[in-house]
């Protein structure tokens, strides 16, 4: 299995957050293991939590919502709604940390189809402000996306 590195670019001029990552699997299992709420609850997050869902309908219109457990204790819990969800290439919605109700992050994720059945994910975050874009940063939001992306190569190695 290839390590890929994963880039996270934080815009100087507009509040966004993009991250961008290879898979040596085709955009329908990397969209799926997006969108397979089954799938999405094993490699979601750092592997220092699991996590549960509490919430998915996972289509056009639909609302989503999970909750990150460490030592049995609920330490985060997000959510949001689907705004678009168009099959193995993009994905729209809303994400929102419980703790922040009002830092809603509009991201867009799109599947790119590369050579040898790999596939590019672009994941670009929206936020309201530079503040809450320097926090989401200085979270360790980092750890969680690393090392979440490294359970999905494991999952997709499986065949998911």
């Amino acid at each position: 299995m290839t390590k890929h590195e994963t880039e996270i670019v934080a815009d100087e001029k507009v509040p966004t957050i993009q991250i961008i990552r290879e898979f040596d699997a085709a955009p329908e299992q990397v969209f799926r293991a997006h969108i397979d709420p089954e799938l999405y609850r094993q490699w979601i997050g750092p592997r220092s939590v699991t996590t549960r869902i509490t919430r998915w309908d996972g289509r056009t219109g639909g609302a989503w919502a999970f909750a990150n457990d460490r030592g049995g204790e609920e330490i985060a819990s997000f959510y949001g709604s689907f705004h678009e969800v168009r099959p193995h290439e993009r994905i729209v919605w809303t994400f929102t940390y419980e703790g922040e109700p009002d830092s809603v992050a509009l991201e867009t994720l799109t599947f790119e189809r590369l050579e040898g059945g790999r596939t590019r994910l672009k994941a670009l975050s929206v936020v309201k402000d530079f503040e809450t874009r320097d926090g989401i940063l200085s979270s360790g939001m980092d750890v969680g996306v690393n090392e979440g992306y490294d359970k999905l190569d494991e999952l997709l190695t499986k065949g998911a």
